[in-house]
């Protein structure tokens, strides 16, 4: 691992790819503190130039990532491409000297190319974090520190409700993420596999996992609706109940995506679409807010930025780094057994 002083503030980002979620990336740089953002590349020069923000000094707009790579030798390069693009990329960036990788999901085509990326960066001491940023949405932070705290007392049950209300019809994801209707193995692997990281999170690893999956929308390839079931040690488990079709109460459904409760032998804790916590003792009738509603701007409660200023820190502080893709492996293994279950109608026991 490179020396973590090798990294002075303010750190040069580079960002590639001008896609809808790139937005969110871009305007978080802008408000992060010891980083600059110096450049940003897309395929399409005109996309990229349009990501750009206006500012006295705007970041340079490129047509070729390897061009930008080479005119601004950015510390860190932020890859927001389809998986197709994240291993070409990532040697890419490994040739120009980048000290800092992170890469979007779903991470790679499959696990075999993102373990060979992971260990192509590892090699020459190169962090490599995968953007995987529901586990920093202040709820999820603020239930970890309660769950942690005994709150609940013992965990016997965290459920997660995916309703987003966007799949519905031919015209289902095209105003916003066309590709969507184009992946094979969609629910799981576009948008379940932010629960399985967030549930490692919350409970740690899973020891079996059973899924029933299913196609609802025929105008789309890949599963949209299915039921998860996740085993945790100590009699916890963890449900991941999802369904594209249908929403729930919020003015903005894609704040929390849906609804989740986390019950315990001393109480539960519910999170609402407005991104509120509440908790009720065992025996009550009442809840009490412990968890404002959200207010922040950016996505998902400012996950992205949350996510990237951890990485900075980490770089510039030596703070541990979440979601390092060594780590990250483990949720493309329970991904490939959640899809396995769902094959063949049976639990998956997940080794160790």
């Amino acid at each position: 691992m490179k020396d973590r002083g090798s990294f002075r503030p303010p750190l040069r980002i580079a960002g590639i790819g001008a896609g809808y979620f790139a937005q969110y990336h871009y305007d978080a740089w802008r408000r992060i503190p010891r980083a600059d953002l110096v450049a940003v590349a897309d395929h399409d020069l005109d996309k990229a130039r349009r990501v750009l923000p206006e500012a006295p000094v705007s970041p340079m707009a490129y047509g070729d990532p390897s061009a930008m790579l080479a005119a601004t030798a950015p510390d860190v390069v932020d890859i927001i491409t389809p998986p197709p693009s994240h291993a070409p990329l990532i040697a890419l960036a490994l040739e120009h000297g980048v000290k800092a990788i992170i890469c979007q999901k779903p991470f790679c085509r499959d696990r075999d190319e993102a373990e060979s990326a992971a260990a192509s960066c590892a090699a020459v001491g190169v962090p490599l974090i995968v953007h995987e940023n529901f586990r920093f949405q202040p709820w999820y932070r603020a239930l970890k520190k309660h769950m942690d705290d005994g709150r609940v007392g013992q965990v016997l049950q965290v459920t997660f409700r995916l309703r987003p209300g966007d799949g519905q019809g031919p015209e289902a994801y095209l105003s916003r993420q066309p590709s969507f209707q184009k992946i094979p193995k969609f629910l799981i692997r576009e948008t379940g596999i932010h629960w399985i990281d967030t549930f490692r999170f919350l409970l740690g690893e899973p020891m079996a996992v059973y899924a029933d999956l299913r196609q609802l929308n025929p105008a789309i390839r890949g599963e949209d609706a299915g039921l998860v079931v996740f085993d945790f040690g100590a009699g916890a488990r963890a449900v991941f109940d999802g369904n594209r079709h249908l929403d729930h109460p919020a003015e903005d459904h894609r704040r929390t995506m849906g609804e989740a409760s986390v019950e315990g032998t001393a109480g539960e804790i519910r999170l609402s679409g407005d991104g509120a916590l509440s908790f009720r003792p065992k025996g009550a009738l009442d809840q009490q807010e412990i968890l404002a509603p959200a207010t922040a701007m950016g996505f998902g409660g400012d996950c992205v930025r949350a996510l990237q200023e951890h990485v900075i820190t980490g770089l510039l502080d030596g703070a541990p780094l979440e979601n390092t893709a060594g780590a990250y492996l483990r949720n493309l293994e329970i991904e490939e057994a959640v899809y396995r279950s769902a094959e063949t109608g049976r639990k998956i026991p997940l080794p160790p």
